[in-house]
């Protein structure tokens, strides 16, 4: 049994909790852009974002291909391997890596004669399920309905058998919005209600006067709302899963007496579907409004490398990569280094196997005083972290406030 496969099962037994996982396979492709342990990596995402989602992964199909096949994604033989499987163990949903085209699911549908679903729609339908404000839901359902205009001719399946479960919540599957000139009407009226919304946000912010705005942002689940919740001592919901956090929480925090407001924004991922990236670009305002950013990295993940990627690649989009950012490498209690076989002479030592005193002598070194490590869960090193926010802090609370008796009570004698 694959480790994320116990890990949901251990979970679900330690809450005792009886739910009916829907059963589901997962499709990926090995090209030259993206090799066998790459695949692997994203397919072990994947199986954590259909868990999120309530699914139960009951097997992983993989082919190596020069580029997905235009009309199935994957060969016909592997394709047929797929479909005997599926029925000959009551599968419902086949669930692929990347985006599909509306020909290529609509071609695979008539093929496996089951719910076909890419990453995409599957982000999509996990951001439907978490999603509590009006605010949140609004972004998702024109994210839905984005992904929904180009595929009106795929989705009418779906429509017509009118299942449930994952993938098919959001627009369309109560109201038979087919028609293009009814899905862009509707666009238009989210885009305006988004814009409506995003100007009494702009003024709540606005309300919040000069206070120093300091951002939690990272990659989903690597302890951002935990770290909040510890550091605001307020009970901002987190969970051990993906996308936990939709909706921005801001929090007013006092270190050492200095207040300033702490953000949790929503969590980045690796193929982030474009929509999501334009519909939450409302959200992430408060990255972009930010006087400076704590960027959350688990270290214990095998690929927290490419998360902080990941991460800075979004920055850079809604252009807030040039900001004062503090590197925060979280859950160092997890962290557990490869061990390396003194026997084994085959085995070349990679980043794998350092230790965390290594890690911190490699390009982490050159963050120097913006690497923190620490564990928010078990509160380690967390004066340290609190410290170091607080000093910079105080530096922008000083730009403002030159004159802030509190933080200069000589300031009147030195003159």
């Amino acid at each position: 049994m694959q480790l994320c496969n116990f890990a949901y099962y251990l979970y679900f037994m330690i809450e005792k909790k009886d739910v009916t996982l829907e059963k589901a396979v997962l499709i990926g492709v090995i090209t030259k852009a993206q090799d066998e342990v790459k695949s692997q990596e994203y397919l072990d995402e994947l199986e954590f974002l259909t868990f999120t989602a309530g699914g139960e992964v009951i097997k992983r199909f993989t082919q190596k291909m020069e580029m997905p096949n235009p009309k199935t994604f994957i060969g016909t033989g592997k394709m047929e391997e797929v479909r005997k499987f599926i029925e000959e163990n009551e599968v419902g949903t086949a669930i692929f890596d990347d985006e599909l085209s509306s020909a290529q699911e609509r071609n695979i549908s008539k093929i496996l004669n089951c719910k076909v679903l890419d990453r995409t729609n599957l982000i999509l339908d996990i951001f439907a399920q978490r999603a509590q404000t009006s605010y949140a839901r609004t972004q998702v359902e024109l994210a839905q309905c984005e992904y929904l205009l180009p595929r009106l001719r795929g989705m009418w399946t779906h429509l017509e058998r009118q299942k449930g479960g994952i993938g098919m919540r959001g627009p369309g599957e109560t109201e038979i919005e087919t028609d293009r000139r009814i899905v862009r009407d509707k666009i238009a009226l989210l885009k305006d209600k988004l814009k409506t919304i995003d100007r009494q946000m702009s003024v709540q912010r606005g309300n919040r006067g000069a206070m120093v705005r300091v951002a939690l942002v990272g990659y989903t689940n690597v302890g951002k709302s935990t770290l909040m919740n510890v550091v605001s001592k307020s009970d901002v919901f987190a969970e051990n899963k993906l996308f936990a956090t939709l909706d921005t929480t801001v929090r007013k925090v006092v270190i050492q007496n200095l207040p300033f407001l702490l953000s949790d924004t929503v969590g980045f991922i690796r193929k982030l579907p474009t929509q999501l990236v334009e519909s939450f670009k409302g959200t992430l305002d408060e990255v972009r409004e930010a006087d400076m950013l704590l960027h959350v990295v688990d270290i214990s993940h095998p690929n927290f490398e490419e998360h902080i990627e990941s991460v800075n690649k979004v920055l850079g989009e809604i252009k807030s990569a040039d900001k004062p950012i503090i590197m925060v490498f979280n859950k160092i209690d997890a962290y557990k280094a490869e061990p390396l076989d003194d026997d084994d002479l085959e085995t070349e030592r990679s980043s794998k196997h350092y230790s965390l005193n290594e890690w911190k002598s490699t390009w982490m070194s050159k963050v120097g005083n913006n690497a923190l490590f620490i564990s928010a869960l078990n509160k380690q090193n967390l004066e340290d972290f609190k410290k170091r926010v607080y000093d910079e802090v105080r530096e922008i609370h000083i730009t403002r406030f030159p004159y802030n008796k509190f933080l200069y009570p000589d300031y009147e004698d030195m003159n």
